[in-house]
């Protein structure tokens, strides 16, 4: 069956649909139906069912005589270490940390918070979580004693499971002594903390409350899988929001295994034995639903990967990757190729790899400019498949189903809504706009598997966040438009979009703008404050590597390029080049916070930002432009 075959089969038996897909999963009791309405507009999927998370990502392939298959190889470049692991492996660490997790009382519902950096050992944490049926929250390794503290707060956990330490290319980063800050400033006291010990740093335990994890397990009795409801929450995670209390976003345990299990062969064509690499970090939800979960669930092997995309040691490590482990399928930040390009602008370490095994290159996590997807699609000679998702989905709301049916790439666009998704464009009033108009992106509840129900502790908040602004639909924050032929462009946050003069603009299209000049290899666009216009674009640009022209004629020709592509309306007349962009530690710019310094406005210290030294060269680049005064 094609796409639309698929999707249209969807949207008349949505309930067929999904109670299908459940039959890829093993169930301890089945469900009787897959959707429950019963407090809608907070919908549930195959809440009377009982199933087990763990035992579907690995209990079950062993059972099927698949236990000597590799189930996660870890491909650690700052360690120069390498190592597999086999399902029947992962099968015994996982049982034997569930056994000594649940003889220190943690139970089904109980919380435990992860701390780890990217080694197989956070995995097996989440497993093990999984498999007591309690519920993870894993928080990025390395995020500050206070964010960390606000989230033990928030969740109350029994248990943190930590690492000594994480590992970046120049550094060591000191995780218990975050750790024990963020305890000492939480006012909820976790019962215990399970400390992973890595060679390159020792880390002191505290007596009593801290354990070492090998003897943490020593002689204790392994746990076999815990039934939970369908509704259950199977984590919680954190979104990435820099202001006010955290939204924790919750998972639930069935419709997150139907459609995780589902989109695997749907949308990455990937299935038992084929190996799939996320090039991602466990703390964020790519890390959830397609480092650990997604690939464990289909029977793939997944990879670990503790690096960079450059520096650890060139920007040839990503193919070093897949060449050595012949991944098949492989899905990133766009973010890390632009990094990439920008080092390797002609691809030479491209040349230097066998990636005969690589079927398709997926990007998702922000906007993927064209050029970028035109780079990796010259070099790489395969589909560079766009895809749009969120934290709060936990997959891909629109994307090109590979396993479904290669639709035509259009580039700007994550392609056709998936099954499940409902996808609107509403005006400020709610109501569905023209093709090829921009307005808020929408989708019809219910929600599909898989998908937020609410949030943790905070069902008046959920309801304020995503449902009260266009009643009847789940609101993304995204705006774009949909085109003549059905796909979706993602153009910017509701926030990014931009009033110049009455004209609402696109920062996301301005981007595609500048990018496209040929010694620009990344670039933002910013609305700071006009007093005559309300708001009035400003471009920062980050030039290739070798770029040989004068800052200042590179500036005069992207506000020719913008003139000649968005017309005059766009307004753009200020640029500033800078060494980088501030990002957060998932590769999203900043841009919000560079308004705020622009615009000479109080602004705090994202707690996301991967390094915050960027923030003062920013602020000195604006200055030059006689912005960032106050």
């Amino acid at each position: 069956m094609a796409y639309k075959e698929i999707y249209d089969s969807w949207k008349a038996d949505p309930e067929g649909f999904w109670m299908k897909a459940a039959g890829g999963i093993d169930w301890v009791k089945s469900p009787s139906r897959a959707l429950n309405p019963d407090r809608a507009p907070l919908y549930e999927w195959f809440s009377d069912a009982e199933v087990n998370t763990c035992w579907n990502a690995v209990d079950r392939h062993v059972q099927a005589g698949r236990g000597n298959q590799l189930a996660i190889i870890h491909d650690s470049p700052v360690t120069h270490l390498r190592k597999g692991i086999t399902y029947k492996e992962l099968q015994t660490r996982v049982a034997s940390l569930a056994g000594a997790l649940r003889a220190k009382g943690v139970e089904k519902g109980d919380r435990v918070i992860i701390y780890m950096p990217m080694i197989p050992e956070a995995l097996e944490a989440m497993l093990a979580c999984a498999r007591l049926g309690a519920i993870h929250s894993v928080v990025f390794g390395g995020f500050a004693a206070n964010e960390l503290a606000v989230r033990i707060d928030d969740c109350k956990p029994k248990a943190i499971i930590a690492a000594s330490c994480g590992i970046e290319p120049n550094r060591i980063v000191h995780y218990k002594p975050l750790l024990d800050g963020a305890i000492d400033l939480a006012d909820h006291k976790p019962d215990f903390c399970v400390i992973f010990q890595r060679e390159q740093e020792v880390a002191k335990l505290i007596e009593g409350r801290d354990f070492a994890w090998h003897t943490f397990q020593y002689g204790v009795e392994p746990a076999d899988c815990v039934p939970v409801s369908g509704d259950h929450p199977a984590y919680i995670l954190y979104t990435s929001g820099t202001t006010g209390a955290p939204k924790g976003v919750v998972r639930p345990t069935a419709g997150h295994l139907v459609a995780l299990n589902w989109t695997m062969r749907a949308i990455y064509n990937v299935g038992v034995g084929d190996v799939f690499w996320a090039a991602s970090d466990v703390g964020w939800v790519v890390g959830h639903s397609y480092i650990c979960y997604a690939p464990l669930i289909a029977g793939c092997t997944t990879i670990v990967f503790e690096g960079k995309p450059v520096g650890t040691p060139d920007a040839g490590t990503f193919w070093r990757v897949i060449s050595e482990n012949k991944v098949k399928s492989f899905f990133t930040a766009p973010t890390a190729l632009r990094a990439i390009r920008r080092d390797d602008p002609d691809g030479e370490f491209i040349k230097d790899y066998n990636l005969r095994h690589l079927q398709a290159l997926y990007l998702a996590g922000e906007r993927a400019d064209p050029e970028t997807i035109q780079w990796a699609q010259k070099h790489l000679n395969i589909p560079v498949i766009d895809h749009w998702w969120q934290t709060e989905t936990g997959w891909a709301i629109a994307a090109n189903p590979l396993g479904i049916e290669a639709l035509p790439v259009k580039l700007g666009s994550p392609s056709v809504p998936m099954p499940g998704y409902d996808v609107q464009v509403l005006d400020e009033g709610g109501h569905p706009v023209s093709p090829g108009t921009l307005g808020a992106i929408a989708v019809k509840l219910p929600l599909p598997p898989g998908t937020l129900p609410t949030l943790w502790n905070a069902e008046d908040r959920f309801r304020k966040s995503y449902l009260s602004h266009f009643p009847g639909y789940y609101e993304t924050g995204d705006a774009g438009y949909v085109d003549e032929d059905g796909y979706l462009y993602i153009m910017a946050r509701t926030d990014d979009v931009i009033n110049v003069a009455g004209h609402r603009l696109s920062t996301g299209a301005m981007e595609e703008v500048l990018a496209s000049h040929p010694d620009v290899a990344e670039c933002a666009v910013i609305g700071v404050a006009d007093e005559l216009k309300g708001q009035s674009p400003l471009g920062l640009l980050c030039l290739k590597k070798g770029a040989a022209k004068d800052h200042a004629d590179v500036v005069k020709e992207c506000v020719k390029l913008m003139r000649d592509r968005i017309g005059p309306v766009a307004d753009f007349k200020r640029a500033v080049v800078v060494d980088r962009l501030p990002k957060t530690r998932s590769g999203k710019i900043l841009r919000g916070t560079m308004v705020k310094i622009a615009d000479g406005a109080d602004w705090k210290m994202p707690a996301t930002i991967d390094d915050p030294a960027i923030l003062d060269e920013i602020t000195l680049a604006l200055r030059t432009l006689g912005l960032a005064r106050g």
